[in-house]
C-alpha cells in the first residue's frame, strides 16, 4: 500500500455478525481491513498502534460500515465503489490486487487463472505470496482465490484457512 502520512490516516472499528471488524483509511482510500476475529477493545488498540498518528473516526467509514455488515448477514453488497489506496500497477501486487476486485461475488478464480489475468503465465505462486500480503480482504477479495481444483488453498488473514472456508460457504449457501 502507498504510504501516507500519519496526520491522514483514519481508523474505526465496528460490529458486525461475525464480529468486530476494522479499517484505516488514507486520503486516498482504504489502507486496512481487519476481518472479524479480534476482541472489539483489542482491535481498536490493534489499529491504533499498527498506524500512529492515525485519528479515530467512525464518518469516513460509513459506506465500508453498511456493506461489511450486510456481507456477514448473508446479504451480496458490492465493494466496487470502495476506493483504495493501492500502489501504481507497475507493481505486481497491484496487478494482482486489481485483478482479485475484478472476482463478483459467489464467484472464485484459481491462482494460475489470476496469473494468466495479468499476463503472468508461470505465475500462480507469485500470485499466491501477493495475496497473503492483501491488507485490505474482503474489500480485494482473496478469499475468493482458490486451487485449481476448487479447495480453498491458503489464506493468512488471522482465522485462517477456516476464515476462508467460511466466508466461501457464506457466498456459495
Amino acid at each position: 500500500m502507498a504510504k501516507s502520512k500519519t496526520k491522514d490516516l483514519y481508523y474505526s472499528v465496528w460490529s458486525t455478525s461475525w464480529g468486530p471488524v476494522g479499517a484505516v483509511m488514507s486520503k486516498n482510500g482504504l489502507t486496512r481491513f481487519a476481518l472479524p476475529h479480534y476482541i472489539m477493545e483489542d482491535l481498536d488498540d490493534l489499529l491504533a498502534w499498527e498506524h500512529k498518528g492515525a485519528k479515530r473516526d467512525d464518518k469516513p467509514f460509513k459506506e465500508l460500515t453498511k456493506l461489511s455488515r450486510a456481507y456477514f448477514s448473508g446479504k451480496k453488497p458490492d465493494f466496487s465503489d470502495i476506493a483504495c489506496d493501492i500502489p501504481p500497477e507497475t507493481q505486481f501486487s497491484s496487478k494482482v490486487w486489481r485483478a482479485c476486485r475484478e472476482i463478483p461475488y459467489g464467484k472464485t478464480m484459481s491462482y494460475s487463472q489470476i496469473a494468466l489475468a495479468i499476463k503472468s503465465e508461470d505465475g500462480a505462486r507469485a500470485v499466491a505470496g501477493a495475496l497473503s500480503r492483501n491488507p485490505i480482504p474482503l474489500v480485494i477479495p482473496c478469499h475468493r482465490v482458490t486451487y485449481a481444483d476448487g479447495t480453498p488453498g491458503g489464506f493468512s488473514a488471522p482465522g485462517g484457512v477456516n476464515l476462508k472456508a467460511k466466508m466461501l460457504t457464506l457466498e456459495f449457501s
